[in-house]
């Protein structure tokens, strides 16, 4: 199971959102190279990173920070704002190793199509769901959408990973919604990244646990809990580490 440190980018900071309102921010780092840096030394493969700019705005704006994060080593997997092919080619020629596209994937299922037609292990599939239903456009808009017939539509057209945020628990450090995750894992061949709520080393504990009932959880991402110092990078890996 990996472990996603994650970096959210607005206006050129590193910041957190709760629930992912706008309105509701937090800054932790002015440069967002130097939670990077700390989570490179601390051991992470991977960062997840978010254009929050993108993500409001429909294009992604953090290009050359993103280019630097990548710089340093570490893989990135990018979402916020990829609705355009231009701009997806451009993150993977920057260096990013993973894409990630949301809100245009659920409302055009030939951008999806062409995408994996070009960069089939390069491409996670976001799903943010807000009591079940998806959520696009930075989470502003709730459709009518179930998450879970979105997944299994998404793989049957061979997408092979998805990204699964619960935005109720996301950034109010209460735990994850674990029915829900266990529920989409159950409901899907491919694999699945969790994310939103993980407070403590105990969630991520019990997120090794599900991992060896689900085999296709790829794992999990880590945001505020990092930045509220609940536990280090380093901790959160050696829990990780222990999935039977």
């Amino acid at each position: 199971m990996r472990i996603y440190p994650a970096i959210d980018i607005k206006h050129g900071s590193c910041v957190r959102l709760t629930q992912g309102l706008e309105d509701q921010e937090t800054e932790y780092f002015h440069d967002p190279l130097e939670p990077a840096r700390i989570f490179k030394a601390a051991g992470a493969e991977w960062v997840h990173v978010v254009d929050l700019d993108g993500a409001f705005n429909g294009k992604p704006a953090n290009f050359s920070i993103v280019e630097q994060i990548a710089a340093l080593g570490l893989k990135v997997e990018f979402g916020g704002g990829i609705r355009e092919l231009v701009d997806a080619e451009a993150l993977l020629e920057a260096g990013v190793s993973r894409i990630v596209v949301g809100t245009r994937a659920c409302k055009d299922h030939a951008f999806v199509e062409e995408l994996l037609k070009r960069w089939p292990e390069q491409l996670a599939i976001g799903i943010d769901a807000r009591e079940g239903k998806v959520a696009v456009r930075g989470w502003v808009e709730v459709t009518d959408m179930p998450a879970i017939s979105f997944a299994q539509k998404l793989a049957e057209a061979g997408v092979q990973r998805i990204i699964y945020t619960d935005i109720s628990t996301d950034g109010m450090m209460v735990g994850p919604n674990f029915e829900g995750q266990e529920e989409m894992l159950n409901a899907v061949p491919i694999q699945v990244i969790a994310s939103g709520g993980v407070s403590d080393l105990h969630d991520l504990t019990v997120y090794t646990e599900m991992a060896a009932r689900c085999p296709n959880l790829d794992g999990v991402i880590v945001g505020k809990a990092l930045y509220e110092k609940k536990f280090t990078v380093k901790e959160a890996l050696d829990v990780a580490a222990a999935t039977v």
